[in-house]
């Protein structure tokens, strides 16, 4: 896998050499982050204020039922039950917009630096530039693809022995080794940033 990110000494943006594979793989999982923010959508209303409609409040007001989108969208008051439906009504359509943007920031850069729609080539190489900006959002993202694939797989803290323990070719090892990947980037991501 790659050698993950670091600081470039002249231009002080952050830069990564990805092989093809490694930039399609992560564009998809991207993608399948905004599919599942964008098709999980709020239930229309059809008792909804004038006003709220102008001001777009009417997000949501019960707890995802996708485990994914509701590790994401964690409960934010689980003691009180109207406190935090109405919390979620007005944050949570901005959150998903957020998260999903994010995403795309990956999947925009990616292409941008040479990843084609369908990857044909072998040996290719993407070498991706980030400015400041952009490399947080990317790290914002990577957050949010380790917390799904976490979930989705049924991650625990002090189960590495587990994960270790899985045969190489156990379709569960190898989306766990993913998810060690994007950590990984991730971490690096945040050492370079800081340097």
């Amino acid at each position: 896998m790659s050698g993950g990110f670091a600081r470039h000494r002249r231009s002080r943006r952050l830069i990564a050499n990805f092989t093809g594979f490694e930039a399609d793989l992560l564009r998809s999982l991207a993608g399948q982050l905004v599919e599942l923010l964008r098709n999980e959508a709020a239930q229309p209303r059809d008792d909804v204020d004038p006003f709220e409609a102008l001001m777009d409040f009417s997000g949501p007001t019960t707890e995802p039922e996708d485990p994914v989108l509701a590790r994401l969208f964690p409960t934010a008051y689980p003691g009180d039950e109207e406190s935090a439906s109405e919390f979620r009504r007005f944050t949570e359509g901005a959150l998903r917009d957020g998260k999903a943007a994010a995403a795309c920031t990956i999947i925009e850069g990616l292409e941008e630096a040479g990843l084609p729609p369908e990857l044909t080539e072998d040996g290719l190489m993407i070498d991706v530039e980030l400015d400041e900006p952009a490399a947080e959002t990317w790290l914002r993202s990577f957050t949010d693809l380790r917390l799904a694939l976490a979930t989705r797989l049924g991650v625990e803290d002090g189960d590495e022995a587990y994960w270790h323990s899985l045969p190489d070719e156990d379709p569960r090892a190898q989306a766990h080794d993913i998810y060690e990947w994007v950590g990984y980037l991730q971490e690096t991501l945040v050492d370079a940033l800081s340097s």
